[in-house]
């Protein structure tokens, strides 16, 4: 319908294990729907978001893009949360030559290299390094040099990216990995597991995890007592308010990524607005209470696709890739330009450490003196601290 709404489809966690963060996404993509209906729409026609929960279950999201394309028959695809929510979709999208703009998927088009994917998470061109390249780095500064570390992850695809990175970053600095162990989304003993890698006494605990098992793995650090130089560094969760809430003081110390947060060196245009009518909206609801991790990310995703629109003046998959590819989007994360494998072309992730932290209000975690950057430079705005030195006085 030429006339009709421009209708764009995707697939979303809204339940399951990643549903904190894919409300999270939703409610940052209904604030940009609602901004760009009231400035008129997208050539002349208001936009339509078809949103499907894929219920964090990677085994529907084939058939979700399949009904997208075939019975809502919408005009464009949008990527979903993260690689368990985009992957599966690729076929479907590279068969039907599909522009797909993702939101977190690490390293999804590695080996695809398809040309009209992209993606928001800001990893750069080498975003299984990009992911913990601060984490080393900082480490490196510290006056007594980790020199060993120990791996702890889920048994689940997601996590092999994340491990790869910090191998090779570890690998850069001298640190000897020596041991690597999995554990089963499905476990309950988590102070075990924690347990039998803290046993050969690593300087770095190296954790990749989802939302719920970072709590049982975090709480099992807690309880065990032990204390090695630095903890965290890829666990998808702390970075949510439901996790927060869960912990309080005994994130103190942990070590772990992040894209955003309400730092001045991180005042893009348009983003502290966002904020606010997020956390308004947000109240209430599952979606996470600050939405410092996933909105503005989110949020970005859809200015990319609009203004792609309104540079190419239509809806051709084509065109709109090859505009993505060549021109700077300016966004609520700030000004961004694409790489080649549709990753951003340089890395910006932030490596944040937990300090400062005495309850579980939320309120604790509003503030910057909550996640301090420690990496990269020039976003950074305190040091990084051992873990026990962090803990000391919170615990």
């Amino acid at each position: 319908m030429p006339n009709g709404p421009i209708k764009i489809g995707y697939g979303l966690s809204l339940s399951g294990g990643l549903a904190a963060n894919g409300l999270t996404a939703r409610l940052a993509h209904q604030i940009w729907q609602e901004d760009v209906n009231a400035r008129g729409g997208l050539l002349g026609r208001p936009v339509e978001l078809v949103c499907i929960d894929d219920k964090t279950d990677p085994n529907a999201v084939l058939g979700i893009y399949e009904a997208l394309l075939a019975d809502e028959k919408v005009d464009l695809l949008l990527a979903g949360y993260g690689n368990n929510s985009i992957s599966p979709a690729m076929p479907l999208v590279i068969e039907h030559e599909k522009y797909f703009v993702g939101l977190m998927g690490l390293a999804v088009n590695k080996d695809l290299k398809y040309d009209r994917f992209f993606c928001m998470i800001p990893t750069g061109s080498d975003p299984n390094v990009a992911l913990t390249h601060g984490l080393f780095e900082a480490a490196s500064q510290l006056t007594k040099k980790p020199r060993t570390m120990a791996i702890l992850a889920a048994d689940a695809d997601f996590s092999k990216n994340p491990i790869a990175g910090a191998r090779a970053n570890a690998a850069e600095h001298g640190i000897e990995v020596i041991s690597e162990a999995k554990y089963s989304l499905a476990t309950e003993d988590y102070p075990a597991v924690v347990r039998a890698q803290a046993e050969s006494s690593p300087d770095i605990l190296f954790l990749c995890s989802y939302i719920n098992d970072s709590v049982g793995l975090l709480r099992a650090v807690g309880e065990t007592n032990i204390e090695p130089m630095l903890v965290g560094g890829a666990m998808i969760g702390p970075q949510t308010s439901t996790v927060q809430q869960q912990l309080g003081p005994l994130l103190n110390g942990v070590v772990n990524y992040e894209y955003w947060l309400p730092t001045p060196a991180m005042a893009f245009a348009g983003v502290r607005d966002l904020i606010s009518r997020y956390q308004a909206r947000a109240a209430g609801t599952q979606a996470d209470a600050l939405g410092y991790y996933v909105a503005p990310c989110a949020y970005a995703q859809l200015q990319v696709l609009e203004q792609a629109i309104r540079g190419t003046d239509g809806l051709s998959d084509a065109e709109l890739a090859e505009y993505t590819h060549s021109e700077v989007f300016h966004t609520v994360m700030g000004d961004i330009r694409f790489g080649p494998l549709g990753e951003w072309d340089q890395p910006r992730v932030l490596t944040v450490q937990f300090q400062n932290i005495g309850s579980n209000d939320i309120e604790q975690f509003r503030s910057p003196d909550a996640r301090v950057v420690v990496s990269p430079g020039e976003y950074s705005n305190g040091s990084l601290r051992t873990f026990g030195t962090a803990r000391a006085g919170h615990r």
